[in-house]
């Protein structure tokens, strides 16, 4: 019988064998709720709570959703008057406040360990007349990596996140208070700080530590260590590497995750850069990756050995022709590329001079202070780059599909990433250096934007002006900061 997920193309025998495995897993772990959620412009999750009815119909059939929460900038304001003719005239199949449907993917299902009988399933966005949602955050990474596979490769990336987790004084939930964005809860640390790797800063943490570890384990993400950093209450997540679909779905269920758990034991995690406290340090989210090539499943960034008459400082000694093009790729499209990396205004705060934090467009090799790291040699497996650009609070789709679309023309222009640097903070054409530039210099990229098309473009243009717009016109930035992104990042 024909229903909407085979008109969307996606329904064959695999996928309805694994429709049966949720009805029956749905009553052997007796589960009395399904959460279908989907990742919205600003990696945020969003989504509905279906009956185990229910749950199975939206399966085959899909299940609604207003199309406007595509349209919402950080503050959850629609940047579109979507009831006025022709303001969505550039973005076909929205219209005002119109249905999309949710169509969940089967093999997502897991269950949630801090909420009792509650399972979850990630889910993607379709127009009514089963063509997919092409501005959608997930479909915008699948696109790219179409591309790299076109080329014969795909990519390995792998997670180093930091973030900060407080402890619950008090919630603000008096409705006398209420406002939008409304106030986060009153908090305090769980560790004081100034401390990298202490010992004994961990064990202070170690009971928020403990719920983050438990919950990355019950919802199966490859955690591989929980480490103290320099800031006060700052911690760091590092995940073992993986294909860069999994890993960005991974940060977003992380993230979602860790602060469910954690707010339910009386902790308070955020992936906001920057929190609103005097000597807080910024939090960064470093992306590391490589290409493997699809004919023979090897790292295509490692070399046997350094290219005749290089030294360390050329990145041929250490990378490929290949890694080496992607290198170059990155970095002449580093400016275009740094929204996705760092899409708020709050984001451009962590870029400061001697902060391990970049402010130029260059790289070295194994240099923290480079906005591009190489690191690895001649026949290590592990050869790779970490970009050391973006925010926790990226959408991790945008921002590793801007390293495809930046790495792809690398390789197809045989870009020369130059030589490595040894004074990050002293060399390099500068960073855009705060959300206003970083949006001109995507508009200026005619690379990008042609590589993630036109409506993603000037959707993401449009969000993002009105976040900036918003700020501008706040009478009181640090109050506009703290209820903008740290009451709900």
């Amino acid at each position: 019988m024909s229903h909407f997920a085979h008109a969307c193309g996606v329904h064959d025998a695999p996928r309805t064998a694994a429709c049966e495995a949720v009805h029956r897993k749905i009553g052997e772990l007796g589960l009395e709720r399904v959460r279908i959620a989907w990742c919205d412009m600003h990696g945020a999750l969003r989504g509905k709570t279906l009956m185990p009815a229910a749950t199975m119909q939206a399966l085959t059939h899909g299940v609604s959703m207003v199309s406007s929460i595509l349209l919402k900038d950080t503050s959850d304001r629609t940047a579109y008057n979507v009831f006025e003719p022709g303001a969505l005239s550039a973005l076909p199949g929205f219209g005002a406040a119109n249905n999309l449907m949710l169509l969940p993917d089967p093999t997502s299902l897991c269950l949630l360990p801090w909420a009792s009988g509650t399972g979850w399933m990630r889910a993607q966005a379709w127009f009514a007349d089963a063509t997919p949602v092409t501005v959608e955050p997930r479909f915008v990474l699948q696109a790219a990596l179409a591309r790299l596979a076109d080329a014969g490769y795909r990519l390995r990336c792998g997670l180093e996140v930091e973030f900060h987790i407080y402890r619950i004084v008090r919630e603000n939930l008096d409705p006398q208070l209420a406002d939008w964005p409304g106030e986060p809860p009153e908090v305090e640390m769980i560790h004081p700080g100034y401390n990298l790797l202490s010992e004994a800063n961990a064990d202070m943490a170690e009971p928020a530590l403990r719920i983050v570890q438990s919950t990355a384990r019950a919802l199966g993400l490859p955690l591989r260590s929980l480490e103290i950093e320099l800031g006060p209450s700052q911690v760091e997540a590092v995940f073992d590497p993986g294909d860069a679909l999994t890993v960005a779905d991974q940060m977003v269920l992380f993230r979602n995750g860790v602060r469910q758990a954690l707010r339910r034991a009386g902790f308070y995690a955020s992936f906001v850069c920057r929190p609103p406290f005097p000597n807080v340090m910024a939090s960064g989210w470093h992306l590391h990756q490589s290409v493997i090539a699809l004919a023979d499943g090897g790292n295509a960034f490692m070399r046997a050995a350094p290219a005749p008459g290089t030294t360390p400082a050329d990145a041929q000694h250490t990378l490929s022709s290949t890694g080496a093009h992607w290198l170059g790729g990155l970095l002449a499209h580093a400016g275009g590329a740094a929204i996705f990396g760092t899409p708020t205004v709050n984001g451009f705060t962590r870029f400061k001079p001697h902060s391990m934090a970049p402010l130029s467009i260059l790289w070295g090799r194994d240099n923290r202070g480079a906005m591009l790291r190489v690191l690895g040699g001649s026949g290590d497996a592990a050869t790779r780059i970490e970009n050391r650009v973006g925010e926790p609070m990226a959408n991790p789709y945008l921002y590793i599909a801007s390293q495809i679309h930046s790495g792809l023309s690398g390789l197809r222009r045989q870009s020369d990433p130059g030589p490595a640097s040894d004074a990050p903070y002293a060399q390099g054409a500068a960073l855009p250096r705060n959300l206003e530039q970083a949006l001109a210099a995507l508009e200026a990229d005619a690379t990008l934007c042609e590589a993630f098309g036109a409506q993603l473009v000037d959707l993401y243009n449009r969000i993002k002006r009105s976040e900036l717009e918003r700020h501008r016109a706040a009478t009181d930035a640090d109050v506009w900061m703290r209820r903008e992104y740290f009451s709900r990042y």
